[in-house]
């Protein structure tokens, strides 16, 4: 679920191919292969480190099979090494002479320094996630191992094998360490005033519950082994081992958890921003720059926010009063659309069965599509599925899941379905366009499967670079004609951008204005009309996640202009299919986007 922790993943090594229009020019090919030897070996220390995106990427296997035993280690120890080892890497990074790499060498080169630099300064912050995620609470209702465990185990752990049974055991028993740990981290952090508000806390308790008062024998953590194990026909009784697991070392790491957040909830303040924390107002400035990949401040996108909310009211309001809705703001007015009966999926089993077998039809319907704009198609399938019950309470409205690279399993299209109102027919669309193709999927699986990139950088994740793709394939989808005859889906689409807008408003508003949660939330519904369930939960995304919902809008931003400006450069010669083939080089920060496409553009030009 979180795209942001690694550097890159695996496959095989092999030089890097020129894409059209970016050619490497090979002034020293021994350095570039230094450069990749460097790269290779940060690489591969940094996967030993990070046993769960091995499983992931289907990479825990051969001499690397006794890290699908293990789980993340993210102790305060751990998180001291992380930043140690940064530092490390960029030194070893910085031995290569830059002047003397091939262009996509060169561009390799710039986007792994640009990813060490963040973490190294996000570094100065002694609280929270630490690094470049920039999530200030170690424990709240997005953070902590509680909540991201039992969905790794369930989702990404195979069961094919008596071994791989063993495995889950071991991890399952490691769970209640790594509960633990979270807890200490959070009592540290405390003593420095660092804990998440009251009403973030209130949710944490609420999902903790979710996963904790139930019979062990019914938890998720026992029936995912037992099902699976079954459905392999695997003997044993497995099932009653994970459940001994479970409510001998599990349930009492969650209960002296929850009881450590029961305490700091007695505790809290009210206040929703970072800005009441040590040193907040460069912590916020620290989280904008780590999402934007940009130097943009605070006031600046703020401004910009409330100039795209303006726009987009406008564009709007022609297509809302087509379909009779006249009356009040365009949030309003997308507020009524949303309390039709017809455009809501009953809130039932059956009925929410149905809203996902209706996002892989749009899935298909977009894979016919997708020759028309892209040269090259990602080998790898998607599919759509609910988050699970147990942790949905916590989760965001949907969120994408790469498929590992041994082709196990399909990319994970997941959507929130706790409240079916909160995701009317006319908004799922642009959804399925963003999560899957031609967004996240695409762009993720693209470079996943590129030859011409290191394997550092195949599963790199930059948001402003990654969500600002997912957004413009929104609007890509529009210009392929995924909307015509479908008003209310457009008007949905629209929505969507009016719903990035306005999180640069709120975000801010939050962290640097020092809006209140109420007040937050109060402005978001007024315009963007969507429910107030999601639009409470989005805001307290925003409260846990200083920054990154500013990254959408920005990228989108970005990608747009940047197209347009080789649309401009190069005329007749202008290729479509062309200028999307830069997703196999790689999700990079913001600035390098901007002189690779300048430089592909040139190239053509020449």
């Amino acid at each position: 679920m979180d795209r942001r922790r690694f550097l890159g993943t695996a496959g095989a090594f092999g030089v890097a191919a020129a894409l059209p229009g970016c050619a490497t020019t090979g002034r020293s090919g021994s350095e570039d292969q230094r450069l990749r030897a460097v790269l290779d070996r940060i690489f591969y220390q940094r996967l030993e480190t990070s046993p769960e995106t091995a499983t992931s990427l289907g990479l825990d296997k051969g001499g690397r099979a006794h890290l699908r035993f293990l789980l993340n280690d993210e102790s305060a120890a751990s998180r001291t090494g992380e930043q140690a080892r940064a530092q490390t890497e960029l030194n070893q990074l910085r031995t290569i002479n830059r002047t003397r790499l091939g262009d996509n060498a060169a561009i390799d080169y710039d986007v792994v320094e640009y990813g060490l630099s963040t973490v190294i300064r996000g570094a100065r912050f002694p609280y929270g996630a630490g690094g470049d995620r920039y999530t200030p609470y170690v424990l709240s209702h997005l953070s902590g191992r509680y909540r991201t465990v039992p969905d790794f185990l369930d989702t990404q752990h195979p069961i094919e094998t008596k071994t791989d049974v063993d495995a889950y055991l071991a991890r399952l028993s490691a769970f209640a360490r790594a509960i633990d740990a979270n807890s200490e981290l959070q009592r540290r952090d405390a003593e420095r005033g660092v804990f998440a508000p009251d009403y973030l806390l209130d949710r944490t308790l609420e999902v903790m519950k979710g996963l904790r008062d139930q019979p062990a024998a019914g938890s998720q953590l026992v029936t995912s082994l037992a099902r699976r194990a079954k459905a392999a026909r695997i003997p044993g009784d497995h099932g009653a081992t994970a459940e001994k697991i479970v409510a001998t070392a599990v349930y009492p790491a969650l209960d002296r958890q929850r009881a450590l957040v029961t305490q700091l909830r007695g505790r809290a303040v009210h206040d929703a921003g970072v800005w009441r924390l040590p040193d907040g107002e460069a912590y916020y400035a620290g989280a904008l720059e780590a999402s934007t990949t940009t130097k943009l401040g605070a006031e600046e996108i703020h401004r910009l926010g409330l100039e795209q909310v303006a726009q987009l009211e406008a564009e709007l309001d022609p297509i809302l009063r087509a379909a009779g809705l006249t009356r009040g703001t365009a949030g309003e007015r997308l507020a009524e659309l949303n309390q039709r009966p017809d455009q809501v999926y009953p809130n039932t089993d059956a009925g929410k069965a149905a809203l996902v077998a209706e996002l892989d039809r749009q899935i298909a319907e977009m894979y016919a599509r997708l020759p028309q704009a892209f040269a090259t198609l990602p080998k790898a399938r998607v599919e759509a599925r609910r988050v699970p019950v147990s942790i949905q309470a916590g989760s965001p409205g949907a969120y994408y899941e790469i498929a590992p690279l041994d082709g196990s399993r399909p990319g994970q299209y997941f959507i929130n379905l706790r409240d079916t109102f909160d995701r009317p027919k006319f908004g799922l669309r642009t959804l399925t366009h963003h999560e899957a193709v031609p967004g996240h999927h695409m762009q993720g699986t693209l470079a996943l499967e590129s030859p011409h990139i290191p394997l550092i950088r195949r599963h790199a994740y930059y948001s402003a670079y990654g969500e600002g793709w997912a957004l413009y394939a929104e609007q890509l989808a529009d210009e392929l004609g995924m909307y015509e005859g479908r008003p209310f889906e457009r008007a949905g689409m629209l929505q969507s951008f009016l719903f990035r807008a306005t999180r640069l408003v709120v975000d801010t508003g939050i962290h640097a204005k020092r809006w209140s949660r109420e007040q937050a939330t109060d402005y978001f519904i007024r315009t963007t009309g969507i429910a107030r369930g999601r639009s409470q939960n989005e805001i307290d995304r925003y409260t846990a996640w200083p920054g990154q919902a500013t990254s959408y809008k920005v990228g989108h931003l970005t990608w747009v202009r940047l197209r347009e400006q080789a649309r401009t450069k190069l005329g007749d010669r202008f290729d479509l299919k062309q200028f999307h083939e830069i997703l196999r080089l790689g999700t990079m920060p913001l600035a390098v986007l901007e002189r690779v496409v300048a430089a592909r553009a040139a190239a053509q030009v020449a």
